[in-house]
């Protein structure tokens, strides 16, 4: 069942998070994650969210989605992250195939 990261970016430095965005694609990539959604235009509808920089990327299991947050080449860029912005993320299962 596919597994869903959800962030919100709020950047606070944009030249030092700019090494973060080149790099942490091919990371997803190799443990079969692919973004559906990537810092494009937000309309909130209800509540008192104010979102920043929205990112979804979809991974083929909870597994995989968490084999690359906790994995060595993607902590380095963990640490670039924390530097150069502030972050909320969590990670959702989806629902089964029909």
């Amino acid at each position: 069942m596919a597994a869903y990261l959800i962030a919100d970016v709020d950047v606070t430095d944009a030249a030092t998070f700019d090494e973060y965005k080149r790099e942490v694609p091919a990371t997803e990539a190799r443990h079969g994650g692919r973004y559906l959604a990537r810092g494009g235009a937000t309309r909130v509808l209800e509540g008192d969210w104010d979102p920043h920089r929205l990112v979804i990327v979809e991974f083929p299991d909870m597994a995989a989605l968490t084999a690359w947050y906790d994995s060595p080449e993607y902590e380095r860029l963990k640490e670039i992250r924390f530097r150069s912005a502030r972050t909320r993320i969590i990670a959702i299962e989806g629902m089964p195939a029909a």
